[in-house]
């Protein structure tokens, strides 16, 4: 977990004003060559630095005033009772996480290039989405179960009395002070002393915490297990830019027994996405950002922000470590946008989970009826759609042409402010259709494309002025520059498919000869002649053959497009 209080989450609530990241202005930078390759540094536990210096977890807007560090010293202070309760509520796997450095420019860089309407980001390669996979895999929280939802209302002040013994910040407010929720788990600073290491930090946090804590079962081990879930779901799963945390879950702690029948995963993504949605302007996200930055180390490897830190780690986010940069901020997030608008197509990882062994992480396997699904995802008062249509490549399918989502719902919701809700609201009552279509594990999502260059048509249509470099392109009304953009993106990822399947064939070919120039010294199938050995093998080799003209051909036919 991250030292010195500082780790995920949002702006610490700070009312500075914030500077937004501009991508190059046409006429600007516009060079065609690869972008130059950042510096890999393995990340230090801390560095400062200005703005406009090299970023790291100290200054970045993705700060909070609380990291993982206090919340993994009072996990660790925790008594072995409590700590089997939250195993088996599922969340064991996701609070022994270790810390990781945020990589600020990337998650503003992948934040710029996210589109609200159809909740995906925008490629030249077309759509892409964390799904519920990304988040099982990485996080190990949990995504097969009862939706998060419920009934939000205007004060929480009585269920925050009476189920944890404090106070909210205000009478209208979901949220209560993160300073007086931690004082009461044992932790009354999570400052570092002057001349305190690492180790003793963590150690002096932990035994506070320890003291703090009731060792036998009953209503005051129950009250501190709700006040540590309140602090691990409302500062990290559900975390909001500020230090207060909020509680809107709270009633759904009321029953401990029932906490681990929640799929907190899916609450985790459709904040995120929420938070996606914000204007560019806006540095930082609020929620579970390391998500998102695995997410890209996994399925954009090309970018070379990450290092191996250790391997075979499950959850997966554990397997991973940021590279520091040394450019500034505005220059590393400038430089991720030219890669990847030059990324190769064979460079994407479209399934990188594959060999994964799920033997090592049973909550994987649980979650997998919903992996393939378009779906809708639920956190009280944000719903949102996983249109898993849009990536169906995740699934080794080719993309089939579909009808791209827009911003029109059939019901509305609050604003996004979490410092006080409009008026009580029963959530299973106003959104019970995507509740239902939760419970029914959404659609099944299906393929039978047999290539992705109608997606691509349709695709740069679509969002070419906004994907194809095109603040630097003629104006095209009729979109024919677009339209062109998109095929030879779809031809050139052909191409790279059929060289492949080229590769592959020649391979066999290899072996193929080569199994006739011995066929005649071979002697392990006595009762076979040798001539009936090389004619078999010469048939096998004649097929080989034909199948890599017909290979050849289309090859042939790709470039001749291509030129």
């Amino acid at each position: 977990m991250e030292g010195g209080g500082d780790g995920q989450g949002g702006d610490g609530g700070g009312r500075r004003r914030k500077k937004s990241i501009r991508r190059r202005q046409p006429g600007k930078e516009t060079s065609t060559t690869a972008p130059e390759i950042p510096p890999v540094v393995p990340m230090e536990e801390e560095f400062v630095g200005d703005e406009d210096e090299p970023v790291g977890p100290k200054k970045s807007e993705l700060r909070s005033r609380l990291g993982w560090a206090v919340i993994r010293a009072i996990y660790d202070g925790l008594p072995n009772f409590q700590v089997r309760r939250l195993e088996g509520m599922g969340f064991g796997p996701f609070l022994r996480l270790e810390e990781l450095a945020p990589d600020v420019a990337l998650i503003q860089a992948l934040k710029e290039r996210w589109d609200p309407e159809c909740h995906a980001f925008l490629f030249p390669w077309g759509h892409m989405v964390p799904t519920l996979e990304d988040v099982v895999q990485i996080t190990g929280l949990r995504v097969d179960g009862q939706a998060v939802t419920g009934t939000t209302y205007t004060s929480y002040q009585k269920p925050v009395e009476r189920l944890l013994g404090l106070v909210v910040r205000g009478e209208r407010s979901s949220l209560v002070q993160r300073t007086v929720l931690q004082a009461s788990l044992g932790v009354a600073s999570a400052r570092r002393q002057t001349g305190e290491g690492q180790a003793e930090y963590l150690d002096r946090m932990t035994k506070d915490a320890r003291a703090a804590m009731a060792e036998e079962e009953g209503d005051a081990a129950d009250r501190d297990l709700r006040r540590f879930l309140t602090l691990v779901i409302g500062k990290l799963i559900l975390g909001t830019k500020g230090d207060p945390i909020g509680c809107r879950c709270l009633p759904l702690l009321e029953d401990l027994s029932s906490v681990g029948n929640y799929v907190w995963g899916a609450a985790l993504l459709a904040h995120l996405f929420d938070s996606l949605g914000t204007s560019s302007r806006e540095m930082g996200v609020a929620g579970f950002f390391p998500l998102l930055q695995v997410w890209a180390y996994y399925h954009l490897p090309s970018l070379g922000r990450e290092v191996v830190r250790r391997r075979g780690a499950v959850p997966l986010l554990q397997h991973w470590r940021f590279c520091r940069d040394e450019r500034t901020l505005r220059r590393q997030v400038t430089l991720i946008h030219d890669t990847l608008d030059t990324i190769p197509f064979r460079h994407v990882r479209w399934t990188p989970y594959v060999g994964e062994d799920d033997a090592t992480q049973p909550w994987v396997e649980r979650g997998r009826p919903y992996f393939d699904r378009d779906i809708w995802l639920h956190c009280f008062n944000t719903v949102v759609p996983l249109h898993h249509r849009l990536v169906v490549r995740t699934l080794g399918l080719h993309q089939v042409v579909v009808e791209f989502p827009t911003r029109q719902r059939s019901w509305e919701r609050p604003g996004r402010s979490f410092r006080g809700i409009q008026q009580v609201t029963d959530w299973t009552v106003r959104v019970r259709e995507q509740l239902d279509n939760w419970e029914r594990r959404g659609k099944e999502v299906v393929s039978e494309a047999t290539s992705d260059e109608d997606y691509f048509r349709a695709y740069a249509r679509r969002y070419g002025a906004q994907v194809y470099k095109g603040t630097w392109l003629p104006l095209d009304p009729e979109e024919r520059i677009s339209s062109l953009e998109g095929i030879l993106h779809s031809t050139i990822q052909q191409r790279d498919d059929l060289q492949a399947v080229v590769d592959q064939l020649r391979a066999e070919l290899d072996r193929a000869q080569q199994m006739v120039g011995g066929a005649s010294s071979s002697r392990e199938d006595p009762g076979r002649s040798v001539l009936e050995g090389q004619l078999a093998l010469k048939k096998d080799v004649d097929i080989v053959k034909l199948r890599r003209r017909k290979e050849l051909s289309a090859i042939h036919t790709e470039r001749r497009k291509l030129s």
